[in-house]
Order: C-alpha cells, then sequence, then structure tokens
C-alpha cells in the first residue's frame, strides 16, 4: 500500500466513528479536519466529495461490524447457539461497539432516510446482508432439525434485527444498558421456547 493509499485509509478510520456518532449532516467539514489532522485540501485531495468519504466511512464502519459478527459466530456450530451469538453481538453494542456511537446501520438508516439516497442505499444493503445472514442460520437449523419447521426465516430476522435495535437504540438513550439485556433476554427465551425444536 503506498502513502497515499495508506493516507486514504487513515481519514476514513478516522472520520468512520465521526459520522457514526454526529451523521453525515452532523459532521461538519471541520469536524473531519479535527478527527484526521488534516485541513480541507488534504482531505479533498483524497475524496471528491464529503459523500463519497461518508459512503466509504459507512464501508469501513460495516466491514467491522462484519468482522464482530463472523468473530462471535465461528465457533457456533448449531443453529440457536448461532442466533445467540449474534444476539450477543448487539447486546455488547451498548457498551463494546466496535464503532464508537452504535450500530453504523441503524444510525445511517436513520438520518439518511429521506435525505441521502447514497447512504440510504448502502445502509439497506448492509441490512439486507444481515437479515441474509440470519435467514441462512434459521434455513441451515431447520434443515438439520435443530429449529422447528414452521419458523420463518424471513420473519424471525424481522424480529431479531428490530427488537435488538430498538434495545441498542434505547440503552443509548438512557444510559443504561439494561434495556439492551431485556431485549437479549427476552429473544433468548423465545428463541428456547418457540423457535428450537
Amino acid at each position: 500500500m503506498g502513502r497515499g493509499e495508506r493516507t486514504r485509509q487513515q481519514i476514513i478510520e478516522r472520520a468512520a466513528p465521526l459520522f457514526n456518532r454526529q451523521g453525515y449532516e452532523g459532521a461538519s467539514l471541520s469536524d473531519i479536519m479535527a478527527a484526521t489532522g488534516l485541513q480541507k485540501g488534504g482531505i479533498y485531495r483524497h475524496f471528491e466529495s464529503k459523500e463519497e468519504l461518508a459512503l466509504r466511512a459507512f464501508d469501513h464502519a460495516t466491514a467491522i461490524m462484519g468482522e464482530r459478527f463472523a468473530a462471535a459466530l465461528r465457533d457456533q456450530r448449531t443453529a440457536p447457539d448461532r442466533l445467540r451469538a449474534i444476539i450477543g453481538v448487539f447486546r455488547d453494542l451498548v457498551t463494546e461497539s466496535p464503532i464508537p456511537g452504535g450500530c453504523p446501520v441503524v444510525n445511517t438508516a436513520i438520518e439518511a432516510d429521506d435525505g441521502n439516497p447514497a447512504l440510504r442505499a448502502r445502509a439497506r444493503a448492509a441490512m439486507d446482508g444481515l437479515r441474509a445472514m440470519i435467514r441462512r442460520t434459521v434455513e441451515g437449523g431447520i434443515a438439520r432439525g435443530e429449529l422447528r419447521a414452521d419458523v420463518d426465516p424471513d420473519t424471525l430476522a424481522t424480529v431479531l434485527i428490530s427488537t435488538m435495535e430498538g434495545g441498542v437504540v434505547m440503552s443509548r438513550l438512557y444510559g443504561d444498558r439494561v434495556h439492551v439485556d431485556r431485549a437479549a433476554d427476552h429473544l433468548d427465551r423465545w428463541i428456547e421456547e418457540r423457535v428450537c425444536r
């Protein structure tokens, strides 16, 4: 990796937490300059626009989240254990988020809902990937007889993501992890009582 590419990557890495905490609109150019230690010209030498930097920063943040999910799933062999591991990643977002500011997908989806089609499309694609991972887990669990045959994989993905993301948002809002813990505990019981065979 050449010096220019290293600088570009450093800008992305330093801007990602800023965008995740403050949003695309909330992160000013002066905030980006402070976070990266570069002047405006240094930033725009590597990126055509603030939006391009925001898109690359989002990709970086979601790649880190993807690594967190992959690490959590690595040693889990059964579908119930894999689902609990996914829930555990969400539970840890309140106190051990790999990107400061919580889940970059939900943060970006909320902010970019009407205002930034490119970021909204990125957030939707990332959410599609998360939903697909959960659906594959459920489908595999049904095929192996670990989960009930009447479980709908897409419904389970929606309920799991919505419940855990809601718990994360509430815990961040109130500064109290009890909300994400309640959401996770509820899903753990639901999986044991209603999803497992």
